[in-house]
Formats: structure tokens, C-alpha cells, sequence
């Protein structure tokens, strides 16, 4: 199915770039009115910053991190299995179930779950290889 000449596949493409981003939105979420003699979010020394934050802040940004490592082994299976003219209903049902379990593993590691996300890490793995797999017959 194709939307704006784009496939939900490749919208889902698009939705998992954006959620590194939104990882950084939470892990910097209300420190940008403190000042950051204060403790508040230092644009000059982002990573810095980052770095001696705590708890679910802490949890937020090692988040971004692992959502970033996931990119390039979706964006690559998602390319794959069109270019193998992988079923397309098949290949967009996946990928939306990868970036379902993705949202849901950011969430859970920010409320520290550890044994749910990892669960959930592994599960979108599992979707993952699927959607690579797809195209193959």
C-alpha cells in the first residue's frame, strides 16, 4: 500500500529516524528554562550535559543511543525486501510492528523495566530479520 508514493514500509522508515530525536526530547525535557549554572540543559556541552544526568534521564539517552544502533539494520531490511518484491502487505504489516516494539521498548526503558525491554529488544530483532527474510522464496 502506498501513501504519498511512499510505502507504509517506508513511512515506518521515516517514523524510526525520528525516534532517536524524540529519545533526546526526553531525556532534555524540562531543563531548558534552568540555567545550566543551575543544573539545566547546557547547549554549549550537550554530551557533557548528558553524561551526568541520572535515572530516567540517564535511561532516556542510553535509549536514543540503542534506537540509533537499530536504524541501519531496519532501514537496510526494509530497502531489501523491496528491492526482492517482498509481499508489500507483508514487508508494512513488519514494519510497523518494529516501530510499534521500538516505541514500546523506549518506554520501557525510561520507567527502568529492564526484563520487559529487553524482551521487547528481542522481539524487534526477531520482526526485524523477518522483514529481511520476507523477500526471499
Amino acid at each position: 500500500m502506498t501513501f504519498l508514493s511512499f510505502t507504509i514500509a517506508y513511512w515506518c522508515v521515516l517514523v524510526a529516524a525520528i525516534l532517536p530525536v524524540v529519545c533526546a526530547g526526553i531525556a532534555k525535557s524540562g531543563m531548558f528554562r534552568i540555567s545550566p549554572k543551575k543544573g539545566g540543559y547546557d547547549n554549549n556541552d550537550p554530551r557533557a550535559w548528558l553524561a551526568r544526568q541520572t535515572d530516567w534521564r540517564a535511561r532516556a539517552n542510553a535509549a536514543q543511543a540503542n534506537t540509533f544502533e537499530a536504524l541501519p539494520f531496519f532501514f537496510a531490511a526494509v530497502i531489501i525486501a523491496h528491492q526482492l518484491q517482498a509481499r508489500q502487505a507483508v514487508v508494512d504489516i513488519l514494519a510497523f510492528m518494529f516501530v510499534v516494539l521500538r516505541i514500546a521498548y523506549i518506554v520501557m526503558y525510561v520507567a527502568n523495566m529492564a526484563k520487559i525491554r529487553s524482551a521487547i529488544w528481542v522481539t524487534a530483532f526477531l520482526v526485524n530479520i523477518w522483514i529481511l527474510l520476507s523477500g526471499f522464496r
